[in-house]
């Protein structure tokens, strides 16, 4: 659907370490921009409705975490995270989930998601604003494959998952090396 669409500019501004500062929270703020994160290499971006809910925190990141040598043994040199929320509960949520290989972007306005036209609704969940459930493999900024829920909509009563989880992404990923070796 998406596949060839260059990723919006946008700035995130993430809360990064910085142990000069000390203290209990030495952190700092720094602005990144969308290029900054996606020039030059091929990823996976995956985004989700919220940080510490059931199927982000049990199945997709997870997933994608536990997956990360065989999704780098495929050509990938990332994998984002990327949610409607801000750097300080992404940056929570990434050490709860003791995470070494994802990184998480935090799109704490939405504009983001509102740009990849992936903004919605979950006043039915208290959530307000969030991100459909969506992954892609991203190039050099620019859209190589894209795996969307189903149902797009505001205030959906339920949470689709499957088209965007780590073994679709995966599955896109052997496929196209095969078909690479093939020509």
């Amino acid at each position: 659907m998406k596949a060839g669409y260059k990723l919006p500019d946008v700035t995130f501004h993430t809360r990064v370490r910085d142990e000069s500062i000390g203290g209990d929270n030495p952190f700092t703020w720094e602005d990144k921009t969308t290029s900054d994160y996606f020039a030059g290499k091929r990823v996976i971006l995956f985004s989700l409705p919220g940080a510490f809910t059931p199927t982000c925190s049990t199945y997709q990141l997870p997933g994608f975490e536990n997956g990360f040598s065989d999704f780098a043994a495929n050509g990938i040199d990332a994998i984002y995270c990327m949610s409607v929320n801000d750097s300080f509960v992404m940056n929570k949520w990434a050490q709860s989930q003791n995470l070494e290989n994802v990184s998480v972007i935090p799109d704490g306005s939405g504009e983001f998601t509102r740009r990849m036209g992936m903004l919605v609704r979950k006043d039915n969940l208290g959530f307000g604003l969030r991100s459909w459930r969506y992954a892609a493999v991203v190039n050099n900024g620019v859209i190589e494959a894209w795996f969307e829920e189903p149902g797009l909509c505001d205030n959906h009563g339920e949470d689709p998952y499957g088209v965007s989880s780590p073994e679709t992404v995966m599955g896109y990923l052997v496929d196209a090396a095969k078909g690479v070796a093939a020509e």
